[in-house]
């Protein structure tokens, strides 16, 4: 399949209904980029990530970081989906899975969004918006997808918020569109974000929790899934290319402290401070803790 196909693939959502169709998707683009390259383009910082560069047909478009360390390539790609999909049924069968197959499921969710991402990089320019927001539907898509083959409650949706007065008379309705409500047997247990990024969308989901909490009187759980924390930038010789970090690790410490702290945030693309930082690690895990946890 050639680069055309891919995004004629990529951009039609429909096509993306189940995890087979990501993974089907996924097989396509890691067999174009084994021969239709122009170039993979070494990051000059951090040297585990590379940008794929597209030839003319792609407009010779430079994709998003790629961390080396968790996409898979095509001659390892089917071994690994085959595991994943042993590992969601282990955790279907409320089993935990052990650490290689919870690595796997790591790389494996990052590889089948990463191939949409990187796809939808090759668009023209003018269309760099709606790339964005398909990716980003997309990845929500795959997280819901993930969780409801769980045989767990998911959907998107709006919640409607009571604001009441003194006397407890309801005034009016305030509306909260959330990525995830997990719920059990009708009754919603968790609120989830769910984003490629947390780029200028962090603040918004402690305020969420904090304003949720304040209408309702209750203390339900509010978690956030990002795929990675990494951009593209060039350095300061024009013609190099390295990566730089996203994520706003005072920001995230003030409203975790002052405000009040997330029930849980997990990375595909884990940064190096979330690991060794003392406040961040405490908060932040891997995805695969996630889906432990909710099946459980």
């Amino acid at each position: 399949m050639n680069l055309p196909d891919l995004l004629n693939y990529a951009t039609d959502k429909t096509r993306f209904q189940s995890i087979h169709d990501y993974i089907g998707f996924c097989r396509l683009y890691l067999d174009f980029i084994d021969t239709g390259l122009q170039a993979k383009i070494v990051s000059q910082n951090e040297t585990h990530y590379q940008f794929y560069q597209y030839q003319a047909e792609g407009h010779y478009n430079i994709t998003r970081p790629i961390n080396t360390r968790l996409m898979y390539d095509s001659e390892t790609f089917e071994a690994s989906a085959a595991q994943f999909l042993q590992t969601l049924e282990q955790l279907r069968n409320r089993v935990t899975p052990d650490e290689q197959f919870r690595q796997g499921m790591i790389q494996t969710i990052y590889t089948l969004q990463q191939s949409i991402g990187a796809a939808l990089d090759a668009l023209p320019s003018g269309q760099s918006n709606q790339a964005r927001k398909i990716t980003g539907d997309l990845f929500e898509r795959l997280i819901r997808i993930l969780i409801v083959t769980l045989d767990i409650e998911c959907v998107s949706g709006t919640v409607q918020v009571p604001v009441r007065d003194q006397n407890d008379e309801v005034l009016f309705h305030s509306s909260y569109q959330h990525d995830l409500l997990i719920g059990e047997a009708g009754e919603l247990k968790l609120i989830g974000f769910v984003k490629t990024t947390s780029k200028d969308r962090i603040d918004k989901v402690f305020v969420d929790k904090f304003l949720y909490s304040k209408l309702t009187d209750t203390a339900l759980p509010h978690i956030a899934i990002f795929l990675n924390d990494v951009q593209r930038k060039k350095t300061s010789r024009s013609d190099r290319y390295g990566i730089s970090a996203t994520f706003l690790p005072g920001h995230f410490k003030a409203y975790t402290i002052k405000l009040n702290p997330l029930d849980g945030v997990y990375y595909c693309d884990i940064r190096p401070n979330m690991r060794t930082d003392a406040l961040l690690s405490q908060h932040i895990q891997t995805i695969d803790y996630f889906f432990c946890r909710v099946s459980n």
